[in-house]
């Protein structure tokens, strides 16, 4: 089995793209730029903003167009705000999708474990969004968290209707897992994996999911993997840390790196539309 800790020099060589990053978040306002330079240093060539709230997809909108090729954008309502969901919200989000830079809608799901908006409301809002998806012919960019049954029973009764869906940060089990593949679900994998305390049960059906339906991400600033070797002081996640997420991603599935690189970067490619830089 190859290392599970990847040489930095090794990752450098590679292009990636980190297909979940919330870059509009404050911890980033005072160095946003150093943090774009420092994920290009490291090989994460695109990335994908994630827009999880109506002023939160407009500012990833603007700085998709701040950065022509090497961001992109989503537009969408998480289910942590689905209250705040209106019908000027959805007429945002359908304009806000006009755009050639937003290449996604969402994110959006339900999520359970926060219960930060009531349950009815968040299954209401998760179906507006996905009627967004419906009408448009974007990619659907999904969160989920210990919520999947009710999730489950939704996303099915829409699927066939539904283009490209990501679930992103996938966290859950095996019999999960195949539910979404069986649905023709790609997988969103993020530095969980990295995470002794809560991500290892992961690490024995990783390579259940087929090469073509597999995507790396950050969710930057959460999630910083927490095997990450040098360390990095702060507590805030960068997508300069994707590497480190392939490299682990790569040792469980047993897999070279540069091969799972090359892979997980055409596979967002395709899955968003998006060219490759020039």
């Amino acid at each position: 089995m190859l290392a599970e800790r990847p040489k930095s020099a090794r990752m450098r060589a590679m292009e990636l793209i980190d297909i979940g990053c919330n870059l509009t978040h404050d911890s980033f306002d005072k160095d946003r730029a150093l943090v774009l330079e420092r994920a290009r240093e490291a090989g994460v060539v695109q990335m994908i903003v994630t827009g999880a709230s109506d002023e939160g997809s407009r500012a990833a909108l603007k700085l998709a167009q701040a950065h022509p090729g090497q961001l992109f954008a989503t537009a969408g309502v998480h289910p942590h705000h689905a209250i705040d969901y209106t019908d000027e919200t959805d007429v945002l989000l359908r304009e806000l999708i006009t755009h050639r830079e937003v290449v996604a809608v969402g994110e959006t799901g339900l999520d359970y474990f926060r219960d930060f908006s009531p349950r009815d409301v968040q299954r209401a809002v998760f179906q507006r969004q996905l009627q967004i998806g419906i009408d448009s012919g974007l990619p659907l960019f999904l969160h989920m968290r210990e919520a999947h049954d009710d999730f489950f029973a939704i996303l099915k009764e829409t699927r066939g209707q539904l283009s490209d869906v990501v679930v992103h940060c996938f966290t859950g089990n095996r019999e999960e897992l195949h539910g979404y593949l069986d649905m023709d679900c790609h997988i969103g994998i993020t530095g969980w994996i990295c995470d002794e305390r809560r991500g290892t049960h992961m690490k024995d059906f990783l390579k259940d999911i087929p090469a073509e339906r597999l995507l790396i991400e950050t969710d930057a600033p959460y999630l910083k993997p927490r095997n990450l070797r040098p360390k990095i002081k702060s507590h805030r996640n960068e997508p300069r840390t994707l590497p480190w997420i392939l490299g682990t991603l790569a040792a469980v599935r047993d897999e070279h790196p540069q091969v799972l690189a090359k892979c997980t970067t055409d596979n967002a490619r395709r899955f968003f539309r998006i060219p490759a830089l020039n």
